[in-house]
C-alpha cells in the first residue's frame, strides 16, 4: 500500500502496519491501556514520515576505530500537542526526535457557543523559526486546528505541519482554507460528522479512550 496524496496538502499514509493498527484503534472492544499503546506505536512510525524532508548537517564524530563525518538535525523542531487527546501522541514522536522541543495548547471547540475556547498556552522560549509538528488524533470540524495554527504563527515559526490519525473532509477542507501552506498528515480520511461534530465513522472521542472516561469506555 502507497501512501497517497488526496490532494497536495494532504498526505494519507497507508503502511500496511499503520493501517493495521487503526483497525485496532478503531475497535470499541480496545481498552484504555491499550488504545495508549497503540496510538504510542502509531505516532512513532508518523514521525519517520513526518520528518522526511528535515535538514542534516555534516559534523565531525569519533568512531571507537577513528573520527569520520556524520550528520545532525540541522532544523530547529518543535512538538506541539493540542490536550487533551494530543498528549497521547508525544511519547511516540519523542522516541524518535527526543532532540526536539515540546508545547502544549490547550483549547476545545464549545458546541453551544459554535466557538473555539482557549485555555492553555505554552511553547519553547525560542521557538520563533522553528518547525512546528502539531499533533491531534482527529480531525473533525477543524476549528480547534485552524485557531491553534493561527496562534502559532503569531510567533514567525517558519514551517507547521499537522499530524493526525484520522481526518474528516469537512475538516480538510476548512484547515486549507484558512492556512493553504500547512501540510497535513493522516491515516484516514473519513467521509462525514455527525451531528455533534464527531467523525464517522472514526475512533470515537480519543481523549475518552486514552483516559478512560465518558460514557463508551
Amino acid at each position: 500500500m502507497n501512501d497517497v496524496k488526496t490532494k497536495e496538502f494532504c498526505r494519507v499514509v497507508r503502511h500496511p502496519v499503520l493501517q493495521h493498527k487503526l483497525c485496532q484503534l478503531r475497535n470499541r472492544k480496545t481498552t484504555p491501556w491499550m488504545f495508549r499503546d497503540l496510538m504510542e506505536d502509531v505516532s512513532q512510525l508518523l514521525a519517520y514520515e513526518v520528518a522526511r524532508d528535515l535538514n542534516l548537517k555534516a559534523v565531525d564524530v569519533e568512531t571507537p576505530m577513528r573520527e569520520t563525518k556524520g550528520y545532525k538535525i540541522a532544523d530547529k523542531l518543535v512538538l506541539v500537542a493540542i490536550m487533551r487527546a494530543g498528549t497521547g501522541m508525544l511519547n511516540g514522536m519523542q522516541r524518535l526526535m527526543s532532540f526536539a522541543g515540546v508545547g502544549h495548547i490547550g483549547i476545545y471547540r464549545d458546541k453551544f457557543v459554535k466557538s473555539t475556547v482557549e485555555y492553555y498556552f505554552r511553547l519553547p522560549k525560542d521557538v520563533e523559526g522553528a518547525k512546528v509538528i502539531l499533533l491531534d488524533p482527529m480531525l473533525a470540524t477543524g476549528d480547534t486546528a485552524v485557531a491553534s495554527i493561527t496562534r502559532l504563527k503569531e510567533f514567525n515559526v517558519s514551517e507547521i505541519k499537522f499530524v493526525t490519525l484520522i481526518a474528516s473532509r469537512p475538516g480538510l477542507e476548512k484547515v486549507h482554507e484558512w492556512h493553504p501552506d500547512v501540510e497535513i498528515y493522516t491515516l484516514s480520511v473519513e467521509p462525514e460528522l455527525d451531528e455533534n461534530g464527531y467523525i464517522l465513522p472514526g475512533i470515537g472521542d480519543a481523549g475518552d479512550r486514552l483516559y478512560g472516561t465518558g460514557d463508551d469506555v
